[in-house]
Formats: C-alpha cells, sequence, structure tokens
C-alpha cells in the first residue's frame, strides 16, 4: 500500500504564494507517476501536473506559468509551487501516485483557500 501525507496548504491573500508537499510511504517501490490534482469547489478533480520517472510529465496548459510541480524520487516527496494566486484558485489540493502492481492512490488532501 502506497501511503500519501499533502501539507502545506491555509489561508493566502490574493497574489501570494505557497508550496504543497507531499510525503509518500509504504510500498514506494515501482510508483511511475507521481503529481498534484485540485479540486475546486462544485467541480470535479483537474490535474495540475504528474512527472513519470522517466521525466515526462502531463500537465494543463492552463497552470502552466504559476503552478510548478517538482519530484524529488529519492525522498519519495513531490512539490507544488503555486504564484500569484487568485480567489479561483480556492481548491483542496491533492498528491497523486501510481503504482505499477498496486494501482492509483490519492491523499487526503489539503486545502487552499485564497482570500482577502
Amino acid at each position: 500500500q502506497v501511503r500519501l501525507v499533502e501539507s502545506g496548504g491555509g489561508l493566502v491573500q490574493p497574489g501570494g504564494s505557497l508550496r504543497l508537499s507531499c510525503a509518500a510511504s509504504g510500498t514506494v517501490l515501482h510508483v511511475y507517476n507521481m503529481g498534484w490534482y485540485l479540486q475546486a469547489p462544485g467541480k470535479e478533480r483537474e490535474l495540475v501536473e504528474l512527472l513519470q520517472t522517466t521525466g515526462n510529465k502531463e500537465d494543463a496548459d492552463s497552470v502552466r506559468g504559476r503552478f510548478t510541480v517538482s519530484r524529488d524520487n529519492a525522498k519519495e516527496m513531490v512539490y507544488l509551487q503555486v504564484n500569484f494566486l487568485e480567489a479561483e484558485d480556492t481548491a483542496v489540493n491533492y498528491c497523486d501516485a501510481a503504482h505499477r502492481v498496486l494501482g492509483s492512490y490519492w491523499g487526503q488532501g489539503t486545502q487552499v483557500t485564497v482570500s482577502s
């Protein structure tokens, strides 16, 4: 089993920045995709970016420039740097991991609220 724990969310003002972290533990061998999704109120979960161990990535064009995902394979950590936050960015941010044998796993999410 793969366990994912997100952290770093909170209340930020418009224009601010934050960095989210995701720690993976358990059966982490052969995890080939790790990344971030977000889910705004009343909307479906939306891809931010997934990073493969090969270096390839999948991301949403709409978040490029403001959302940056990085991955530390040795530490089994994934990070999400978000800049120039807007009120519309208020969402629960979820870490995701795909295991070749065990399938996909999700963390519990960390809430990001952008408000004055």
